[in-house]
């Protein structure tokens, strides 16, 4: 599969409860991780035993370097990854106690990554492969995601699009029919309505395509083929929950790649986003596929 999308060191603060509009809360402790939307979904797939080719940018700095060897670590392709004279994206996140986070993100080579750049990675390399997948989030300009997902449907791979963070969706993706991937809000922010049901019924009419809207601790709604159906999330203790979104999206594509139903893939994912939230950090609690299928089967029992 391919992963097209962001490259961020994530700068993480953990403080009692998230500060207020002006407020400073001290007492913190401080983290550095590897993060960018589009590697953290990279990294998740590729945990899952995916064959993952990501495209993107990061800068020669340390923050580069370090993102470098650990794609490379985690056995995600990098020849499409660009490494550029400007600074690699940086994250500043901050998490309370409860596990909910706010978060403030500098682009840096995010934004050289375009259709040119994508055009020539994937072309260069030969990285489409018909019936794969191609996943692909908002962090980056829309004609990359255009660029890539157009190579994508001419080589016959199943679009996934997680629109984060939100912005409005351009004609030609929506005439791709991709398979869109919001959580709550984006659903909400994209289409005005405030129930995810509406707001996912008005998505699959747009695209033609099925719709994933994920909900956090309750899980994730499915709309396909006009029918609807809101699947449930186990019951965790949360403490960090950033990247659950990107854990939900990478291990969606990871299982859609192996020929899942897409229901199926909906349930895998949702396990993987739950374990990934009990450990601090994007990328720290993502599990192995061997995690998520002995917790299903546990559940299953």
């Amino acid at each position: 599969m391919i992963v097209i999308g962001s490259v961020n060191a994530d700068l993480v603060v953990r403080v009692p409860r998230l500060p207020s509009a002006g407020e400073t809360v001290s007492g913190g402790t401080f983290a550095k991780h590897q993060g960018g939307k589009g590697a953290n979904q990279a990294v998740a797939a590729a945990r899952l035993g995916a064959q993952v080719t990501f495209v993107g940018a990061v800068g020669d700095d340390v923050f580069g370097r370090a993102a470098l060897a650990d794609f490379q670590t985690e056995g995600v392709g990098v020849s499409g990854l660009q490494v550029a004279g400007v600074p690699t994206g940086v994250a500043l996140i901050v998490v309370d106690d409860a596990g909910e986070n706010q978060i403030a993100v500098a682009s840096g080579a995010n934004a050289l990554v375009d259709g040119a750049l994508v055009e020539g990675a994937l072309s260069a390399d030969s990285m489409t492969v018909a019936g794969g997948v191609y996943l692909a989030n908002f962090e980056i300009a829309h004609e990359a995601v255009l660029a890539g997902a157009r190579i994508a449907a001419d080589a016959g791979m199943e679009i996934v699009i997680n629109p984060a963070p939100a912005r409005e969706l351009p004609a030609a993706l929506l005439a791709l029919r991709p398979m869109l991937v919001p959580n709550e809000g984006e659903a909400h922010a994209l289409t005005g309505e405030m129930e995810p049901l509406n707001a996912a019924r008005v998505l699959a009419a747009r695209t033609g395509a099925a719709v994933v809207v994920t909900l956090g601790p309750s899980g994730a709604l499915v709309v396909d083929d006009g029918e609807a159906e809101q699947m449930p999330a186990p019951l965790v203790e949360a403490v960090d929950t950033t990247g659950a979104g990107d854990t939900f999206c990478g291990a969606l594509a990871a299982e859609l790649a192996t020929g899942s139903p897409l229901r199926d893939a909906v349930r895998f994912a949702i396990q993987a986003a739950s374990i990934s939230v009990t450990v601090a950090g994007a990328r720290d609690g993502m599990p192995s596929r061997a995690d998520v299928e002995a917790a299903l089967s546990e559940r299953s029992a």
